[in-house]
């Protein structure tokens, strides 16, 4: 089995030291960038599986990099910041990262946090566009929306709808039972691995229903498919009910 491939980017040189020289012994193939542009040069030469970005970056920060990448790949992201404020945290999220860790961290939550999203990757999936509507075991249709498990992709109407790899793992494991309430700290363990330490943790869940939301749902104000349950959490509408019982 070839070796994970991994781009950590961080304009501290002791900082990136220790990244790269931890994540060669835990088996990785490691790629190092210093600024934004060096990043996004290393994204496109050495087609890395997992990018761990620093917010802080000269040259071009962290936000912009992670736009520029996410108007071309799902490869997940893992934000580092040193940013106080929750407001700046989740507007990474909000760009498409799969998680952040504030500085300073563990270097063995990061591992831990890298290993999650990688194994939640599984095999290499194709990202070819098609028009075909699959069929078959694995295949949910919900109206003109149609998910394939299988290839881990989703469509509308035959037209692709571009996911992560985070935000399908959420979709996926919101529709394993249609109209099971799933708490807010359940997900966080299942799709990031760790439990909410504090109240600011459950904020990712939340940005990430948030963008599945405004990808799937026709008026992501008014949800049909993703319902929220006040104080508790959130559930996939089951086809053919109304929300009459649950508060979205």
């Amino acid at each position: 089995m070839s070796k994970a491939r991994i781009l950590v980017v961080d304009d501290e040189p002791a900082v990136l030291k220790v990244l790269v020289t931890r994540l060669q012994l835990a088996g990785y193939q490691v790629y190092s960038a210093t600024n934004g542009e060096e990043a996004i040069e290393s994204f496109h030469r050495d087609s890395p599986d997992l990018i761990v970005l620093d917010v802080m970056l000269p040259k071009m920060d962290g936000f912009a990099v992670c736009r520029r990448i996410r108007a071309e790949s799902v490869v997940p992201i893992i934000f580092l910041t040193a940013l106080e404020a929750i407001s700046e945290r989740v507007a990474g999220l909000d760009l498409g990262a799969d998680d952040y860790l504030s500085k300073p961290f563990s270097p063995k939550e990061l591992e831990a946090r890298i290993a999650t999203i990688l194994r939640r990757m599984g095999p290499s999936i194709s990202v070819t566009e098609t028009k075909e509507v699959p069929s078959g075991k694995g295949v949910m249709k919900f109206g003109s929306l149609v998910v394939d498990t299988n290839r881990r992709q989703v469509s509308r109407a035959g037209d692709r709808i571009s996911l992560t790899y985070t935000e399908f793992s959420l979709l996926e494991l919101l529709f394993d039972e249609p109209g099971k309430v799933v708490p807010r700290a359940e997900i966080l363990e299942q799709l990031w691995g760790y439990p909410p330490r504090r109240a600011a943790d459950l904020r990712v869940v939340d940005v990430y229903v948030a963008r599945l939301r405004g990808k799937l749902e026709p008026d992501p104000r008014n949800p049909e498919l993703i319902l929220t349950v006040r104080g508790i959490g959130y559930a996939s509408q089951r086809v053919g009910e109304t929300a009459t019982s649950l508060a979205s």
